[in-house]
């Protein structure tokens, strides 16, 4: 059964229906490895970090069905998005979440989890 998105734009859907058959990839909060960066530096490298972690757990961003993304200060939801949407395609957004909250280190301005299913 494939992966169906329900109320989908480019940046999210508002439901995934997806198989419980198969096997699903739950990443930890991911955090930019330089947090010098800007929130659209760290996004960046945030979501190539994602890609990275996907592809060795034998899956992609194509088969992303969450995200939950913290942001230091949700004033930044604009820049982060700019950043999420060029990356994300928009025949497979992700059910998603955005908040702000205070993150474990005052220098990181943004952090990502993604559970995508194999």
């Amino acid at each position: 059964m494939p992966i169906t998105r329900f109320h989908a734009t480019g940046r999210m859907s508002q439901a995934v229906r997806y198989p419980l058959s198969g096997e699903a990839v739950v990443l930890a909060g991911q955090v930019s490895s330089d947090p010098a960066l800007d929130l659209a530096g760290q996004t960046a490298n945030v979501l190539a970090r994602i890609d990275a972690l996907l592809a060795e757990a034998g899956t992609s961003k194509a088969n992303m069905i969450q995200a939950t993304i913290w942001l230091a200060d949700i004033g930044g939801f604009a820049a982060m998005n700019a950043v999420w949407d060029g990356w994300c395609d928009a025949s497979c957004a992700p059910a998603r979440a955005c908040v702000e909250a205070k993150l474990a280190d005052p220098r990181l301005l943004v952090e990502i989890q993604v559970v995508a299913v194999v």
